[in-house]
């Protein structure tokens, strides 16, 4: 697994990382990060009735997914997408398990049809009008590294940009018991199999036993990587803002992960 995937855009939120272009100093090194409260995201993409039905989850997907599509001046209906949530809708899982505990179990249908995993995937399909194909996928805490396989995959078998997307929201309580998400993080991704121009850099990724995932200096950016799972990308981001070219690895669950080099 040796081919190059061209990163034609960026999309970034979570504290203190406010979008791909004002996050790199921070990424970078030469700003101090700090983790300040991120605004609501708003989903502008979606119409009105749709907005208003969809969960806070769903609005950061868009929200990053929308950014690096701009940022990339690409056609959203001609892109396909890979989506990985460690969990999905936390929000929609507890309305339900909270409806089934009152008299006559009233379910909305609305969170009936929200709780499956593809629901952020449908609403962008919704959004931008796209018929491409789509994954959406879990692996608990390796879902950034499992999304980065299926998208390269994907992405060299069809000879085609792929768009990547993986994000996951703190949890509502009493879920928050059992699993704890310390921050929400969003990030999105267009490879491109093909080498284009402009790009923000060049990935060649290497599937191997991984024994330990890269770090940073910043032990802020540490502790946000370590309590979202889809903040687990936040050294692959380190290194694609850097000037220079980097290698990184991404560690899974089960020992194996991936090595990635990076060049500007």
């Amino acid at each position: 697994m040796n081919c190059p995937l061209s990163v034609e855009g960026a999309g970034l939120l979570a504290p203190g990382l406010t979008g791909w272009l004002a996050s790199r100093a921070i990424l970078s090194g030469e700003q101090l990060y700090l983790a300040s409260p991120i605004s609501a995201p708003v989903a502008a993409l979606l119409p009105p009735n749709e907005r208003r039905r969809v969960t806070g989850l769903v609005k950061l997907a868009l929200h990053v997914a929308q950014e690096a599509i701009t940022q990339a001046g690409s056609d959203p209906q001609t892109i396909r997408s890979v989506f990985a949530s460690s969990g999905g809708d936390s929000e929609v899982l507890d309305k339900i398990c909270t409806a089934l505990t009152l008299p006559d179990r009233p379910v909305s249908p609305t969170h009936f049809h929200q709780s499956v995993h593809n629901t952020t995937a449908g609403y962008w399909s919704i959004a931008t009008r796209c018929t491409q194909p789509s994954i959406s996928l879990s692996a608990y805490d390796s879902s950034f590294v499992a999304g980065l396989l299926e998208t390269a995959a994907l992405a060299w078998a069809e000879a085609a940009p792929v768009l990547f997307i993986a994000y996951d929201v703190p949890q509502p309580f009493p879920l928050s018991e059992r699993r704890i998400i310390a921050a929400p993080f969003g990030v999105a991704l267009l490879l491109n199999p093909r080498p284009t121009q402009p790009r923000l850099a060049t990935l060649y990724l290497h599937q191997t036993a991984v024994s330990a995932t890269s770090t940073s200096a910043d032990p802020e950016l540490v502790r946000l990587r370590i309590g979202n799972p889809a903040a687990r990308c936040l050294p692959l981001l380190q290194a694609i803002a850097q000037p220079a070219g980097q290698q990184v690895t991404l560690a899974d669950e089960s020992g194996m992960g991936l090595r990635v080099e990076v060049t500007p």
